[in-house]
């Protein structure tokens, strides 16, 4: 009995002694979870915006063709990814053929002008005898036909030779406007006929962004609205728009705007790139994109109160700009949001607050 006694002394001793310990350690503060900084969120004006994606494409296209036939090409003095001006030479066709009638019609008006001359001084003749009566009326009515039928042969032959220049002209095709080729089919020694098909030519190099925009925003899209394009590699693009097209597709149920690109702005025609429209500015309480907290596909933002106690609030997002995001429901602007770190914080955390 005596040996049982003491064994439970002794532990009952131990307890009494480690009573001021268990007491010490509850009376520590709590260690703070992370040291975050706070921020409240902040009113802009910020423009509403539609999405849109598509193509980019030539504003116009200009189609760079043969005017005559039968001619063979000598020399091709530009290539795809050429930058030409308006009258620069772009192919030359063969002009021998073209110079030897051009020749023979020259004689042909030389001709004419004697046979001209010839049939108007038989004309004079024949007025100065009419009052004498030495010529018969069907006589002075012949020579004087014979001047007026000359005269009408070297109006023809003139405009022949005329036509003869404009086919000489011609053996030099030109590009007919500021641009750059986008695409060749001439080839040197080709023979060509009228309508051929030699080069195509973006004019002026402007480029334009059609963009497929849902036809229920199509009331609130107009003519001069600023665009913002993800260009290649990121960087983004300012436009304006252009032109809302008239049509609605009954397949997609979206409408094409067309969106015009700075002149100085050249991307690369054919790619397919998304972008928005900015409507009406509107008010959005915004926070910085690092407060957002995403977990099981759920926005969150973690607050602080004065106790510096965190708390985790589910927010709805909208539009995002410049590094900051809409917060459009579950906070309000008397919030301390923490602007970082809240993949590390749970509920009720204690937080040291930087600065």
């Amino acid at each position: 009995m005596r040996r049982s006694f003491i064994p439970l002394a002794t532990a009952l001793v131990g307890a009494v002694l480690l009573l001021p310990f268990r007491s010490a350690i509850a009376d520590q503060p709590a260690a703070p979870a992370l040291t975050v900084s706070l921020v409240a969120p902040a009113q802009r004006e910020w423009p509403e915006t539609v999405p849109a994606s598509g193509w980019l494409k030539p504003w116009q296209e200009a189609i760079i063709a043969s005017e005559t036939s039968g001619l063979r090409i000598t020399d091709v003095l530009v290539d795809v990814g050429s930058v030409v001006r308006k009258g620069q030479t772009l192919v030359r066709l063969s002009q021998d053929s073209v110079v030897a009638d051009l020749r023979k019609q020259a004689a042909a008006v030389e001709t004419a002008k004697a046979n001209l001359a010839k049939a108007k001084a038989d004309a004079d003749r024949a007025r100065q005898l009419r009052p004498s009566g030495a010529l018969s009326a069907q006589n002075i009515t012949e020579r004087l036909t014979d001047e007026q039928t000359a005269k009408a042969s070297l109006e023809s032959e003139e405009a022949a030779l005329e036509s003869q220049n404009i086919k000489l002209a011609q053996t030099t095709i030109t590009a007919v406007d500021d641009g750059l080729i986008t695409s060749r089919s001439a080839e040197l020694g080709a023979v060509v006929s009228s309508g051929t098909e030699l080069f195509r030519l973006i004019r002026q190099q402007r480029i334009e962004w059609q963009a497929e925009v849902s036809a229920r925003y199509l009331s609130r899209i107009s003519e001069g609205l600023s665009v913002e394009i993800n260009g290649p590699e990121d960087r983004p693009i300012k436009g304006k728009v252009r032109l809302v097209g008239p049509s609605v597709s009954t397949g997609t149920g979206r409408a094409i705007v067309y969106v015009a690109l700075p002149a100085d702005v050249h991307p690369t025609v054919g790619l397919y790139v998304t972008g928005s429209i900015e409507l009406d500015t509107t008010p959005a309480l915004t926070v910085p994109e690092t407060a957002i907290v995403y977990r099981d596909g759920i926005n969150y933002v973690f607050t602080a109160d004065e106790n510096k106690r965190v708390r985790r609030v589910r927010v709805e997002t909208g539009r995002r700009n410049d590094g900051e995001v809409e917060i459009v429901s579950g906070m309000d602007r008397s919030a301390k949001v923490v602007t970082s770190g809240g993949a590390f914080l749970s509920d009720n955390d204690l937080v040291n607050v930087a600065g």
